[in-house]
């Protein structure tokens, strides 16, 4: 099972993850590389989308609605994201104000809403775990937006770091513990020679994956553990998209490591 995606990306639409909807399948994801100008255009009626501005500057037209000057960065390493979520069958019109950078996600949706602007001021930053598995957390779209099934979010681990650690996994619905969301990775890495690890596992030993990422690689996440490495020297960011009828978050540790976040308390009383 291959579950890296790797494209050279070009000027224009990428097409990264076509999903098929009708076989189950929850994200699909592309990148539009857009020079100053240029216009991407997309309406999908049976979808909610997320748009969101890796870096440049762009003008966002969702019907009637027009969100101008979205994205405050000129990367993704540069500084909270911008954002916008459009809800199922609002067109929408990518208009760049520079060279501009944009990903766009969607997945099966029907409840009807407003478009809604995501500003960097709007965006959660939380840092995560501690010593060489602490990393930053951006909640993108979250609790902010009124979003059927969507959460997206980025995540910046330092050079030689782990985040999505202790291991876990959110591939079956068992509440209060856990909740069914599928899940994409999309990675950059600064400076972009560099490269991280993605392992993705099952209990069971069924799924045991593991891939070289660098940057501009992406990384469908169906089931199983998904710990993320950074090699030294490199800091490693993705961009995470999930999607599932119970948009909460309930990821469930892999008991074998769930120790490592017990110890979180020692090791922060520790470094004081």
């Amino acid at each position: 099972m291959n579950l890296l995606v790797r494209n050279a990306l070009q000027n224009g639409c990428n097409a990264v993850r076509m999903a098929n909807f009708a076989a189950g399948e929850e994200i699909g994801f592309c990148i539009a590389r857009l020079r100053a100008g240029e216009t991407h255009e997309t309406r999908l009626s049976k979808a909610e989308t997320a748009i969101v501005l890796l870096g440049g500057t762009c003008t966002v037209k969702c019907g009637s609605v027009a969100f101008e000057h979205v994205g405050q960065r000129p990367n993704v390493f540069a500084g909270k994201a911008s954002a916008v979520y459009v809800p199922p069958g609002v067109p929408v019109e990518v208009v760049a104000e520079t060279d501009a950078e944009v990903a766009i996600a969607a997945t099966p949706a029907t409840k009807e809403g407003e478009p809604q602007l995501v500003t960097p001021a709007d965006v959660y930053a939380r840092s995560v775990g501690q010593w060489n598995w602490r990393r930053e957390v951006h909640d993108v779209i979250g609790d902010n937006v009124a979003a059927e099934k969507l959460l997206v979010g980025e995540t910046y681990n330092p050079p030689g770091n782990w985040s999505s650690y202790p291991p876990h996994k959110h591939d079956e619905d068992n509440l209060p513990h856990e909740v069914k969301l599928e899940e994409l990775y999309h990675f950059r890495i600064n400076p972009p020679s560099g490269f991280g690890t993605q392992r993705i596992y099952s209990a069971d030993g069924d799924l045991d994956e593991t891939y070289t990422v660098r940057d501009g690689d992406t990384v469908i996440i169906p089931k199983g553990y998904h710990p993320v490495g950074a090699a030294p020297g490199y800091q490693l960011y993705y961009l995470w998209i999930l999607s599932g009828t119970n948009r909460i978050m309930r990821p469930n540790d892999d008991p074998a490591h769930a120790w490592v976040k017990a110890a979180e308390a020692v090791a922060a009383e520790i470094a004081r």
